[in-house]
């Protein structure tokens, strides 16, 4: 285990704000994962783990104690089960978007919809990620894990992962006991694509196919999306420098929904809650439908903070920014969402240092 100290985080986020790690170590092994754990134990130290830095907000004056990165690398093919379902072994340190590029060219469905998505693997179950009508929880089969509590590693099953809307066991009820490092994933080759979402919907009806897309054709109709809306990592754009969207899109009741609908003259979209019986009698309505009702446009600014000129879920970094300045925008947002709609916005990234 090679220790760094007063590491810089900024530039392990795409945010790119926040202050430095007291003690930084890049993990490229299981052992070292282990070892990095029991030297903050040891010594009292907080520790943090990092993946992709996709999702994180750092302190102005940083995180201090142990930085841990997870680097593991390796995808393996392990056979399919009865329902004719690849296994894909996937180290917690893969790039995401990779590992989607990957599948799509083995032409194995379930996560061509979460294209472009930045990150490493070992995030996707802890915030379940999702996007245009997917989410890993559909095509997780195991987590391996470190439990810092047992000291030992477990696997557990998705069920076991206790995943909702955006979390799991690992961002709630369990915050901090695991370090993922390795995901596994059923994917069904031969799969058609999702297509539940309207703008993917859309954006194929445009290519004028006279078949159905294919899954890399909907891989790359949802990397032209996410990029259209700056939601696509690309050098040197500047409403790329975000932590993707800052805030969950919002559950109601079908009531409250309908209050809203009836209070304007603007009726905001609506999607499924979920599945299963806790989603019942609820709709998921944008969050970003909110913003701007509440008065908020694409490219607002506040001091070094904005808002994405292409999206109004999205803060961005306009160059210098401090995050006090993120927060702030932050804060003001939900102020002015909750005023006029009573409805209390919940972020969506980590917050590292507070």
């Amino acid at each position: 285990m090679h220790l760094r100290e007063n590491e810089p985080l900024a530039p392990f986020t795409t945010l790119g704000v926040g202050g430095p790690a007291r003690w930084f170590v890049e993990a490229v092994s299981e052992e070292e994962i282990v070892e990095a754990a029991e030297w903050a134990r040891g010594r009292g130290v907080n520790l943090f783990v990092l993946g992709g830095g996709s999702n994180l907000v750092i302190a102005d004056a940083g995180f201090d104690g142990l930085v841990l990165q997870i680097a593991l690398r390796g995808v393996f093919t392990a056979g399919q089960d009865a329902d004719g379902r690849q296994t894909y072994q996937v180290a917690a340190g893969e790039d995401w978007d990779k590992f989607v590029a990957r599948s799509v060219v083995h032409h194995c469905a379930g996560i061509e919809c979460l294209a472009g998505i930045p990150g490493t693997v070992g995030g996707t179950p802890v915030q379940n990620v999702g996007a245009y009508g997917q989410e890993v929880a559909s095509v997780i089969a195991c987590v391996r894990a470190y439990d810092r509590e047992a000291g030992a590693f477990v696997e557990m099953s998705a069920e076991e992962c206790g995943f909702s809307y955006r979390t799991s066991r690992f961002n709630t009820t369990d915050r901090e006991r695991f370090i993922v490092t390795r995901v596994d994933y059923r994917l069904r080759p031969g799969g058609a694509p999702t297509l539940r979402y309207a703008d993917v919907e859309r954006a194929i009806e445009a290519e004028h196919l006279d078949r159905a897309p294919t899954l890399a054709e909907v891989g790359g109709v949802v990397r032209r999306i996410r990029r259209s809306k700056g939601m696509l990592l690309v050098a040197g754009d500047p409403d790329c420098c975000s932590a993707g969207s800052f805030f969950k899109n919002p559950i109601l009741t079908e009531e409250r929904f309908e209050e809203i609908a009836s209070s304007g003259n603007s009726v905001p979209p609506r999607f499924p809650a979920g599945k299963g019986a806790a989603s019942e009698g609820k709709v998921k309505i944008p969050a970003a439908w909110l913003i701007e009702q509440a008065g908020f446009k694409k490219g607002y600014a506040l001091g070094a903070a904005g808002i994405s000129s292409r999206h109004t879920l999205a803060l961005v970094n306009r160059g210098g920014a401090k995050t006090a300045e993120v927060l702030a925008l932050a804060e003001k947002i939900r102020a002015a969402v909750e005023e006029r709609f009573g409805i209390r916005l919940e972020m969506e990234p980590v917050l590292v240092g507070f």
